[in-house]
């Protein structure tokens, strides 16, 4: 409560300036990350790419190409955040947030490359088995892979969610799983050591492997944002946030989408019938100002207000047959 009023007294405002410099700086924030991550990784691959020309290791080079095509992935994402700086036109009306999502795409593409190469390179080197030298060098090359990429998937994966980017964390989770791709490398090098031959492609084979798992998981999270799907408990989020809105007699739906790494809102309550056009509009403001504060990376709401009453009144009857039939109403009931 003691919030709520220090809020309504301490002076602040939500007009566009606000909300571009909020979008502005979840994109300053990406392409830091996309600055240092690509460093890192781009000086990983780097040196694993001297050891395999050294080792002649078939797993080594798939983690290589995974590790440069995950370095490469920050190449679309800094288009898509240099893009969603742009302001909203009058083609783009929702601005340019989307250009993630597409990001997302390209992301999908190179991850799909890098296990069609790297499986493509094992079962080439099971047909054609060849000695591994410099094993030492091999199981070394293994571990720096290990822990660029590991720091990287942490910083991706924090600082993706923080700022709502979708294709950001499916970046993290695609670093993740390089270093453990590395590591399975230490498994091959391992098994030369041993002497046995077939170890390493039948490692980069189960790098493929892993990699494929990857690419489920970055293409579902992007089909998702493609789809417009939201976690349902931002709805019932949402829901909470309304019903506590002076004047708000029930929520009648909320749909909320992501456009870039920001969050979009469109509901509709239900107002007293009698209410005045201005107390109807008052009332409207709050609800939007509620949800803006209330829900997480929430840039805009767009809140319409009907009338509640008088019985037996259908409003919206000339729009029956045009308004789609499959709407999720909201489930909060006075």
């Amino acid at each position: 409560m003691l919030a709520r009023v220090g809020h309504a007294v301490a002076p602040h405002g939500h007009d566009t300036a606000d909300k571009t410099d909020s979008a502005l700086e979840g994109s300053d924030r990406g392409m830091r990350v996309l600055a240092v991550s690509f460093a890192v990784l781009m000086l990983t691959a780097a040196v694993q790419a001297v050891i395999v020309v050294a080792s002649g290791s078939v797993a080594l080079l798939g983690d290589t190409l995974h590790n440069l095509a995950d370095a490469l992935t920050a190449v679309p994402l800094a288009i898509a955040f240099s893009l969603g700086r742009r302001a909203a036109n009058r083609r783009y009306t929702y601005g340019y947030g989307r250009a993630e999502d597409l990001a997302g795409i390209v992301i999908v593409a190179l991850i799909a490359a890098s296990a069609a190469l790297a499986g493509y390179e094992a079962v080439t080197r099971l047909l054609d088995p060849q000695e591994i030298r410099a094993v030492g060098w091999v199981a070394g090359a293994a571990l720096a892979g290990f822990a660029g990429n590991e720091w990287v998937a942490r910083y991706r994966i924090r600082v993706g969610r923080e700022i709502g980017s979708a294709a950001l964390v499916a970046d993290g989770l695609h670093a993740r799983t390089d270093g453990f791709t590395s590591l399975a490398v230490l498994l091959g090098a391992g098994g030369a050591a041993l002497g046995i031959p077939l170890a390493d492609p039948v490692v980069g084979l189960l790098i493929t492997v892993a990699i494929c798992f990857v690419l489920r998981d970055a293409a579902r999270e992007i089909y998702h944002r493609l789809m417009d799907a939201v976690d349902p408990s931002l709805v019932d989020a949402a829901e909470r946030v309304l019903a506590t809105v002076g004047g708000v007699r029930r929520v009648e739906s909320v749909r909320l989408r992501w456009i870039g790494h920001a969050l979009h809102a469109e509901v509709e309550i239900l107002v007293d019938h009698d209410m005045s056009v201005v107390a109807a509009h008052r009332v409207a403001v709050e609800a939007e100002h509620r949800l803006i504060h209330e829900l997480p990376r929430l840039r805009a709401a767009t809140v319409h207000t009907d009338p509640d009453g008088p019985d037996g009144a259908d409003h919206h009857a000339s729009l029956t047959t045009h308004r789609p039939q499959s709407r999720t109403p909201a489930t909060w009931r006075p």
